[in-house]
């Protein structure tokens, strides 16, 4: 088995929309319609995905100018309700998630999850498809700083006593290949969650996969 001081890296971070949940189109379509139920102009696909990974208000702050701290409320409170309860559009995990992590947690890696979800959100995830025993900390974006600031990040590292370069962030976004990028952290940016390759590629991710079960070759 490897042992820790071998391995690629001691801790591996990942975002979870997008990158371990298929939850992108849910996202988007919640977004889309907590828009027309709250009277405002609904985004495109583009730019709904292009906020997703941010947390909640900033996302608003970028689809929508100047609105009310009211109207701002009332759109959050729709965009839950419909995520949560009212959106039936399936958001399972991408193929080959659990096989990865069992993989991972076999050999005794550490993982950790960095969010742009609320608490609230992660835990419904995590029991919906029962992996919270696979990550050993996570912080949400009621918890840190939203992304693309690198505050998550820099809080699980002084949690596990651990620097940058010890560490390897995933994601599926421009906001979490910055976040890593601004304290020098190694990134691997997937292909197959909210956005293209060439916004990922920017950011000089250490690796670019295209299926979850590509993780292995960079981790292991």
């Amino acid at each position: 088995m490897t042992s820790i001081s071998s391995r690629p890296y001691q801790l591996v971070i990942f975002d979870w929309d997008g990158t371990l949940m298929n939850s992108t189109p849910r996202i988007v379509s919640s977004l889309q319609q907590a828009a027309v139920r709250s009277d405002l102009t609904v985004p495109s696909d583009d730019d709904a995905n292009n906020i997703i990974g941010l947390s909640l208000r900033i996302g608003i702050q970028r689809l929508f100018e100047s609105l009310s701290s009211q109207k701002e409320q009332e759109f959050i409170e729709h965009y839950r309700d419909e995520y949560l309860f009212t959106n039936q559009t399936p958001s399972p995990l991408f193929d080959n998630t659990l096989n990865v992590l069992n993989r991972l947690k076999q050999n005794k890696q550490i993982m950790a999850v960095a969010t742009g979800k609320l608490r609230r959100g992660l835990v419904d995830s995590w029991t919906k498809t029962n992996t919270a025993d696979f990550f050993e900390a996570s912080r949400c974006a009621d918890e840190a700083e939203s992304k693309p600031s690198p505050d998550m990040l820099q809080q699980l590292l002084k949690y596990f006593g651990l620097n940058a370069q010890q560490a390897v962030m995933i994601g599926d976004t421009e906001h979490d290949m910055k976040m890593a990028e601004a304290i020098d952290m190694p990134r691997i940016g997937v292909t197959y969650g909210a956005q293209p390759i060439e916004k990922l590629i920017a950011h000089k991710p250490t690796a670019i996969i295209n299926e979850v079960g590509e993780l292995l070759d960079y981790l292991i």
